[in-house]
């Protein structure tokens, strides 16, 4: 005979873990992380520690970590989640993909991009293998590897790779989805890279609308692309907007993160520098 009791605590880790989801994906970090524990927690004592369950929790606690800059304890993290996922469903399945890609994605928000490329590229290895390479989580995939290979300025691969993933995408999903998004920001960031000034600036302002219209003007993601825009209206001389949108962004973070966060600190500097 099943336990009520038992049953009671599977559905109540399953919800906290979903609100944790959604509270991270608002941008709201500190409430995320306090259900993420208590998810974690309870699904440890239901599953026990080495369940599928659990390892998914950790994975999104670590994606947490990864966004608010405590980088050691997402290392952890997703090595604990690799290992369970590993043991579970062997080497080449898909949600062992999705690991090594946040993996990769952790090392490039460390700047450690060449340490970060083994992880994207197994990813894009396993899920091409497994789905297709026409599959979005395969163009997610893509699209996760280009920028870290941007990090080492292989810009003849990682261009391609963009226009691939962002082909996919639109396919998949329509013109305005946060995948597509994410991609425009960082070929923006290419085409900055490469002096296509035009070109980067265009890109930039169409993620910025469809970030605004799906996040809302106040989310984190919101606030990096604005950021970034500024840093290439600066470059481009037009330093007046270029110290609005600093402005903008800063008030975003400042209410999100900590005042030593680096998205905090660097912000702030290329304000002062617009402004001076």
């Amino acid at each position: 005979m099943s336990n009520p009791s038992h049953g009671s605590k599977v559905r109540e880790a399953r919800l906290l873990a979903a609100r944790a989801d959604a509270l991270r994906n608002e941008g709201s970090y500190n409430q995320a992380e306090t259900l993420f524990r208590q998810a974690i927690a309870l699904a440890e004592e239901v599953f026990g520690p080495n369940h599928l369950e659990v390892a998914v929790i950790l994975n999104n606690l670590a994606v947490l970590f990864k966004y608010t800059g405590r980088f050691d304890e997402a290392e952890s993290l997703y090595g604990r989640a690799l290992t369970i996922t590993q043991d579970s469903l062997g080497a080449n399945h898909p949600d062992v993909a999705a690991i090594y890609h946040n993996m990769g994605g952790l090392e490039h928000a460390r700047g450690r991009y060449a340490a970060g490329e083994p992880f994207a590229r197994r990813a894009v290895e396993i899920r091409e293998k497994a789905l297709g390479p026409d599959h979005p989580d395969v163009a997610a995939d893509i699209a996760a590897l280009a920028p870290i290979l941007d990090g080492q300025r292989k810009y003849d691969e990682s261009e391609p790779l963009y226009h691939r993933a962002l082909a996919i995408f639109e396919k998949a999903y329509g013109p305005e989805h946060y995948e597509i998004a994410i991609n425009l920001n960082n070929l923006a960031a290419l085409k900055h890279a490469k002096g296509a000034f035009t070109e980067a600036q265009s890109l930039y302002r169409r993620a910025l609308a469809i970030k605004e219209k799906l996040l809302g003007s106040e989310h984190p993601d919101v606030a990096t692309t604005l950021n970034n825009l500024a840093v290439l209206l600066t470059a481009m001389g037009q330093r007046e907007e270029a110290a609005l949108l600093y402005g903008r962004a800063l008030s975003i973070y400042e209410k999100i993160f900590e005042p030593t966060h680096p998205k905090v600190v660097g912000c702030r500097k290329n304000l002062d520098r617009a402004h001076h």
